[in-house]
């Protein structure tokens, strides 16, 4: 085999194998918008219909404790209760965040193998430089 067509097989084996890794690369970035997009719709949902409760529950109890002497310590509570509500929320935000799935992680593994494949037949290449090749069709010598 001569060294343009060993050359030509290496280049079409790379750009094979990047293409197949480009589009893995592609169906996990797919992936992942579709599911930012929906926990976001989610989210926001959460947060809008959330907020109208804590709205409306607030109007309430401050409606019900008015007339009492109590309605600065009711609203006290209220936003006591609000702000450790809002801190459990945002650090289960920052443990989701900091202990979720890396995304394109596929990829990366797979990346990652490739290195280690061709780190190998590089070695192995090397092993093989010192020894003499062998035309596997013709037949041994016979020793004497």
């Amino acid at each position: 085999m001569g060294l343009r067509a060993t050359a030509g097989a290496i280049s079409s084996g790379m750009l094979s194998l990047l293409r197949t890794r480009m589009e893995i690369f592609s169906l996990e970035l797919a992936e992942e918008k579709s599911r930012l997009i929906k926990v976001l719709g989610l989210a926001f949902g959460a947060l809008l219909f959330t907020a109208l409760a804590v709205l409306v529950f607030s109007i309430l109890v401050a409606v019900m404790f008015w007339p009492t002497d109590n309605r600065y310590l009711a609203l006290g509570v209220l936003a006591a209760v609000y702000g450790l509500i809002g801190l459990g929320l945002f650090l289960a935000l920052r443990r989701q965040l900091l202990d979720g799935p890396a995304p394109f992680a596929a990829t990366v593994e797979e990346l990652g193998r490739d290195a280690e494949a061709f780190a190998g037949r590089r070695g192995s290449a090397a092993d093989d430089a010192g020894e003499p090749r062998r035309d596997p069709g013709r037949a041994r010598e016979p020793r004497g």
